[in-house]
């Protein structure tokens, strides 16, 4: 019993050079992900190398044997939670210019708070695992049967409570979530006649917006319509892509384009009054 003793804390506190180079390897791609994550412009792809990040996670736990953990965070974190961050990240439309909008006031000096106060945590749990000694995961799974219940034989004595604040804080997260979207109809729904003749008052656009791209060879929804004149009309791109900045300009091309048609006209017309002035 001894000799099984010493060899589990023997193969604790030792590290093969498969684990050594996979660590490195992969722990180099997870700093990589998460610095990533923060100094990328677009919301898309933070939220991808967030999830390769967690990913390489997931990794991690099934190697060091904590198997609960590693299919938890593929399943729940990688494969339900960010996917569908990630899903409405990309319907939504978040750019860069709406992180630069403080919408609650003093909100970055409270981010940069709570990341010193995590990194005071992350450098105290990695001294204290440093100096104190620990039986392994091998040893700590032995005494409750497996990796799920010595997981669950913690989350229910020695962290019950951190467990149900922490359900409660979730609970509270969704239940404001839904209250902060919902909204519901206090006055009568105007008909489509009341809105028509409203339009008329005010004196707005009342026949169908024209299509975008019309007489610009384009047919795409970022992309303007052309007068006949050459010039950009406002009316053919929604204004979602306006405000954002997504709008591609080819009103330039075109007139250059018309241009050139004109003067090849003119050029094969006095080619054609030459050629008959000289038959005469």
């Amino acid at each position: 019993m001894s000799a099984n003793l010493a060899a589990e804390t023997l193969a604790a506190y030792t590290t093969s050079s498969g684990e050594a180079f996979q660590f490195w390897v992969l722990g180099t791609v997870a700093v990589a992900g998460a610095l990533c994550t923060i100094l990328m412009r677009k919301a898309v792809h933070s939220a991808l190398c967030l999830a390769g990040t967690m990913i390489i996670l997931a990794v991690f736990y099934l190697a060091n044997g904590a198997y609960f953990l590693g299919v938890v965070q593929i399943v729940v974190y990688t494969g339900a939670i960010m996917m569908l961050f990630l899903f409405v990240v990309m319907l939504v439309g978040v750019t860069a210019a709406d992180s630069l909008k403080e919408t609650i006031r003093g909100q970055r000096w409270w981010a940069v708070v709570c990341g010193l106060g995590f990194g005071i945590l992350l450098t105290t749990g990695i001294g204290n695992a440093s100096l104190t000694e620990f039986a392994g995961l091998g040893a700590a799974n032995s005494a409750h049967g497996g990796n799920v219940e010595g997981l669950a034989a913690l989350i229910f004595t020695k962290y019950v409570f951190a467990f149900e604040i922490t359900g409660a804080l979730l609970i509270t997260a969704a239940v404001g979530a839904m209250v902060l979207t919902h909204r519901e109809r206090t006055e009568r729904a105007a008909t489509q006649r009341e809105l028509s003749e409203q339009r008329v008052r005010e004196g707005k656009h009342l026949p169908p917006l024209p299509a975008p791209g019309v007489y610009a060879r384009h047919n795409a929804v970022d992309i303007a319509g052309l007068l006949p004149d050459g010039s950009p009309s406002e009316l053919t791109v929604m204004q979602t892509l306006r405000k954002r900045g997504q709008i591609r300009d080819v009103s330039n091309e075109a007139l250059a384009d018309l241009k050139a048609l004109e003067q090849r006209s003119e050029e094969r017309l006095g080619r054609d009054r030459d050629e008959e002035e000289a038959n005469r």
